[in-house]
């Protein structure tokens, strides 16, 4: 019996995976989930859907994603059908995290194409600078010893000149090596610095190769990253990706944070430094002026040169002056020095001397050198101008010696942006996450967040047996963290040390600062090596994922983490059978963005504390919860040691928010 081509011939317990995977466990989430989103793409409408962990939430929207962009096919084969009786759908698959885009690639896409009777394209899309440029690749070789000083950058090139001969691909993920920033800049491809048909590299350019893959496929798989930067430049007219008529966005709840980062603005002292010397560095006497003998540019790029190094100077002492701790500014800082007019003059002037260049490849070079400079001074001149009127600007100061200055603005609110950009042009953007909603149900707070008025909602428990398999431990007899902060971090590591010998290790234990996990590590380093417990701390520098690892590993390890191990973190099986959430995550209001937001609830008559940061701390508890149960088969306990989830009455959002599961009070 040939079976329907719908969400529950395929993904129901008759299906067609289940006729192919003899150990298929049919789960009613994941059907239920499929149909919905099935629904919403056939009636061109938005949905929200929080999915628990092991619904199988990838398969519940690649399924009838493909169904809606092969449907052209069905229409075909119809008695009398042709092709063009069935517009094209092109759906795109946002996600937040590298490991989710390579699961979908490299295993749920090629399955699913496996299993059914369709043709489909799917393309992992990356950014236009993950690819080399031949052409640029080609002069960067030739005038190696002008650009680089350094010989391990002349041996990476020379890398690069091998590799470009065989690789089929073309992308930095290929790469058996990683270049060096400075080296890689000189090869990547880049839009300012193109030739397009003209180029003579043009018939075997792997970006444009990949281009046209994106262009003619069916499931583009983005990164959020990717996806945000595309929309802030449909705002001005262009566009990365091609039209699309479906978005799903899985791990949705960090859509408002990247789509902010990417909807704003931001100049740096670094960017301008690695312009200027990729230009002209004059203690190396290397760069692309040098190439070009065009000396005049050399003394108006050492110039300006020192003309940033005295606005920067100037803006590290107006935010030691006037902007508090967090660097927020809320007028025009009153700087005396101009670097905006020199950086124009600067790019004319190149502008003006690739004019008279006869070699079209190095004429583009400089005219992208010139763009730089051009949109580097636009961007300067709007910030401290504070010229976006809805965002909130700040000075943000990094290095050894806090002498990197970063100018920043983002918008206050998104909702607004979101609402006019994506929800009302896009027919269907599906949301997704195992973590969306708070109280169990109430989807309020992410979809007024996010600006999305009108969308059907679904909210699937997860096929886990939580009252079997998980113990919600709940700290009795702690000191309240606000009013007593020591006596707090004190009793805070005396039950770390109890629930840790209760799981002889194997357990996360999640901070929502580095300065208490440090304090933790010092008061708590002697007795782990005592009693024979591995150590692994985030303040330690260690790489996340180099981390994981020797957790993974260690059979008595503990893992000290904050802010990205709370999510997006996979440990199944028996290494990971205990989670110690320190403290409840709610975010501390001193970053410039959150204290905005804050004060715009407050400035409309509402409770920043209720509608803002007592719902987003719920949504991070219940990622934070999700560490412990990945699978099945997966035991173990997750401890709150913060006496505020049972003292206090937003307390029960906490916990009505998290899955059905023994509760134990210990005291």
């Amino acid at each position: 019996m040939s079976l329907p081509l719908t969400p529950e011939g395929i993904l129901g317990p008759q299906g067609r995976i289940a006729q192919r995977l003899t150990a298929y466990e049919h789960r009613p989430q994941q059907l239920a989930m499929a149909e919905a989103v099935s629904n919403a793409i056939a009636n061109r409408q938005h949905l929200v859907v929080e999915a628990g962990t092991g619904t199988g939430k990838s398969f519940a929207y690649l399924v009838p994603a493909i169904l809606a962009a092969t449907a052209r096919q069905a229409a075909a084969d119809a008695p009398g059908g042709t092709d063009s009786q069935a517009n094209r759908t092109r759906i795109v698959i946002s996600t937040h995290t590298i490991s989710l885009q390579e699961q979908l690639v490299s295993r749920d896409l090629p399955f699913l194409n496996a299993v059914l009777p369709l043709e489909f394209s799917a393309v992992l899309v990356k950014g236009r600078g993950n690819y080399v440029s031949l052409r640029r690749l080609k002069h960067a070789a030739e005038r190696a010893n002008s650009l680089f000083a350094d010989p391990a950058q002349v041996n990476q090139l020379s890398g690069l000149v091998q590799w470009s001969g065989v690789t089929t691909d073309g992308s930095l993920a290929t790469l058996e090596f990683r270049p060096q920033g400075e080296v890689w800049d000189e090869v990547r491809s880049d839009h300012g610095n193109c030739l397009g048909k003209r180029c003579p590299t043009y018939d075997d350019c792997l970006y444009y190769k990949a281009r046209r893959r994106v262009w003619n496929g069916d499931l583009l798989v983005v990164n959020h990253a990717l996806f945000f930067a595309d929309l802030a430049l449909r705002r001005e007219g262009g566009s990365l990706l091609p039209d699309y008529d479906v978005v799903v966005f899985d791990e949705a709840h960090t859509v408002e944070q990247v789509a902010a980062e990417h909807l704003g603005l931001k100049v740096t002292s670094g960017q301008i430094d690695y312009l200027l010397n990729k230009l002209f560095n004059p203690q190396s006497n290397r760069g692309l002026l040098v190439h070009h003998q065009f000396t005049e540019a050399q003394r108006l790029t050492t110039e300006i040169q020192f003309v940033a190094d005295d606005l920067f100077a100037e803006l590290r002492e107006f935010r030691a002056r006037h902007c508090g701790k967090n660097g927020r500014v809320n007028s025009p800082p009153p700087v005396t020095t101009d670097l905006v007019t020199p950086l124009r003059d600067l790019g004319r002037s190149l502008a003006s001397f690739a004019d008279g260049l006869t070699s079209e490849s190095e004429q583009v070079e400089l005219q992208s050198a010139s763009k730089r400079c051009l949109t580097i001074a636009a961007g300067l001149e709007s910030w401290l101008g504070l010229g976006q009127r809805t965002a909130v600007h700040w000075i943000e100061l990094s290095g050894r010696n806090q002498d990197r200055v970063e100018l920043c603005c983002s918008p206050i609110e998104i909702g607004a942006v979101l609402r006019d950009e994506l929800f009302t042009k896009v027919p269907t953007v599906v949301l997704t996450s195992a973590t969306l909603a708070v109280a169990g149900q109430s989807f309020d707070f992410i979809r007024h967040r996010l600006g999305l008025d009108h969308a059907a909602e679904l909210c699937l428990d997860s096929p886990f047996d939580y009252r079997a398999n998980a113990k919600l431990i709940l700290a009795g007899d702690m000191p309240d963290p606000t009013a007593s902060p020591l006596e707090y971090e004190q009793a805070v590591c005396d039950r770390i040390r109890r629930h840790v010998d209760q799981t002889q290790g194997r357990a996360f234990v999640l901070f929502t600062s580095f300065r208490m996990l440090d304090a933790c590590c010092r008061r708590l380093r002697s007795w782990f090596l005592s009693n024979r417990y591995s150590l692994y701390s985030q303040g330690d520098g260690t790489p996340r994922t180099l981390l994981l690892e020797r957790f993974r590993a260690d059979p008595r390890g503990v893992l000290f983490g904050a802010d990205s191990f709370w999510q997006g973190v996979d440990v199944p099986g028996e290494a990971l059978q205990n989670v110690i959430i320190t403290k409840l995550p709610f975010s501390v209001p001193d970053h410039p963005l959150l204290e905005a937001r804050l004060e715009a609830i407050r400035s409309r008559g509402g409770n920043p504390f209720l509608e803002y940061q007592v719902p987003e701390a719920v949504i991070r508890l219940k990622q934070g919860f999700g560490r412990l149960i990945r699978s099945a088969t997966d035991r173990g306990q997750v401890v709150i040691l913060d006496p505020r989830v049972r003292t206090k009455r937003y307390g029960e959002l906490f916990l009505n928010s998290l899955p059905d599961c023994q509760r134990v009070l210990d005291e």
